[in-house]
C-alpha cells in the first residue's frame, strides 16, 4: 500500500492558456502551478514544450478529469500508460483526479458523474485506485465532488466514504472547499460536520473556486471569484489541517493574472491567520 505524498505548504494557480506567456516570460509569484493532465498527455508538440518550460520555474501538479475512478468495468490501461509517461517526463508535485465516474465500455460522458456511497461502490473505487497508484508508481490524490443529487442506496456520508477510501488505499485527498460548499448547500448537509469528518492527515491539497446560482441549486462553474462563504469555510478548514498546498482554480471567464494573484494573497492571509489561531489554542 502507498502512503500519501509528502506535504507541501505552497500557494499556486491553475495554469491556463490565457496566462502561458506570463509564466514563460515573467516571474509569477506562485509556489506551484496545476495543469489538466489530459491537455498534456501527448507525444511532443507545443503544449508539452510549454509545460516543460514552466516546470523549469515551478513545481507542477497534474490534475486529471477523465480517469473515471468509479467505473465498474475498471480503468483504461491506455489512459494509465499515457498518464505515466507524462508523470515520468514532468516529475509532478502531485497527481490527482476526482471521486467520480465518466466512462463505461465505449461510452464517455465527458462529465464528472456522481456515485452512490455504498460498500459495493467503495470496493470498486478502492480496486481502481490501487490499480492507478500501481501504474503511476506513487500515491495519488482524489478530490471530493460537487453534486446535484443523492442516491437512496447510499449507506454512508460522503466524508465517511472519502475517509474509508483513503484508509484502504493509502491515497491522499484533494479537498475542494467550493465543492464542499456547493454540495452541502444543495443537499442540506452540515459543512462543519463534513470538515470534521475528513481525515485531516490525508489532505495534501486544497482547491478554491467560484460557483453560480442555478435554478434551485448551486452549480460548480469555476467561472467566478471565490465568494465570502467559501473563504469562511476555507478558514475553518485551515484550523484543522496541517501544511497543505492551496490553489485558486479558474476554468471559465478567465480574468487577468493580477486578479487571480490577489485571490491567492487572500488565501495566504487566511491561512496565516488560521495557523496563528490554531497555535494559540
Amino acid at each position: 500500500m502507498f502512503n500519501p505524498p509528502p506535504t507541501f505548504a505552497g500557494f499556486g494557480l491553475g495554469l491556463r492558456r490565457e496566462h502561458y506567456r506570463d509564466f514563460l516570460d515573467g516571474d509569477v509569484p506562485v509556489d506551484f502551478v496545476e495543469v489538466i493532465s489530459e491537455n498534456f498527455m501527448v507525444d511532443g508538440g507545443q503544449p508539452l514544450d510549454i509545460l516543460r518550460r514552466v516546470r523549469e520555474k515551478h513545481p507542477v501538479a497534474l490534475h486529471g478529469v477523465s480517469m473515471s475512478i468509479g467505473s465498474a468495468d475498471g480503468l483504461n490501461p491506455g489512459y494509465l500508460r499515457r498518464l505515466r509517461t507524462l508523470v515520468d517526463r514532468i516529475e509532478p508535485l502531485f497527481v490527482s483526479d476526482h471521486l467520480s465516474w465518466s466512462r463505461f465500455a465505449h461510452f464517455n460522458s465527458h462529465d464528472l458523474l456522481p456515485l452512490p456511497y455504498t460498500e459495493e461502490t467503495l470496493a470498486v473505487v478502492c480496486r481502481n485506485i490501487d490499480m492507478a497508484q500501481e501504474a503511476m508508481g506513487r500515491s495519488m490524490l482524489f478530490e471530493n465532488p460537487s453534486s446535484y443529487l443523492t442516491f437512496e442506496a447510499s449507506t454512508m456520508a460522503e466524508w465517511e466514504f472519502l475517509n474509508e477510501m483513503s484508509r484502504r488505499t493509502g491515497c491522499g485527498l484533494l479537498l475542494d472547499i467550493n465543492n464542499i460548499f456547493v454540495s452541502t448547500q444543495n443537499h442540506g448537509w452540515d459543512a462543519d460536520v463534513y470538515l470534521h469528518g475528513i481525515p485531516a492527515d490525508r489532505v495534501r491539497q486544497i482547491h478554491l473556486a467560484g460557483h453560480t446560482q442555478g435554478d434551485g441549486l448551486l452549480i460548480d462553474t469555476h467561472d467566478q471569484a471565490v465568494n465570502d462563504d467559501v473563504w469562511s469555510l476555507y478558514a475553518k478548514a485551515m484550523l484543522r489541517l496541517g501544511p497543505v498546498a492551496t490553489m485558486i482554480e479558474r476554468d471559465g471567464a478567465i480574468p487577468p493574472l493580477a486578479d487571480l494573484l490577489d485571490e491567492l494573497d487572500t488565501a495566504r492571509d487566511i491561512a496565516c491567520r488560521s495557523r496563528d489561531v490554531a497555535e494559540a489554542a
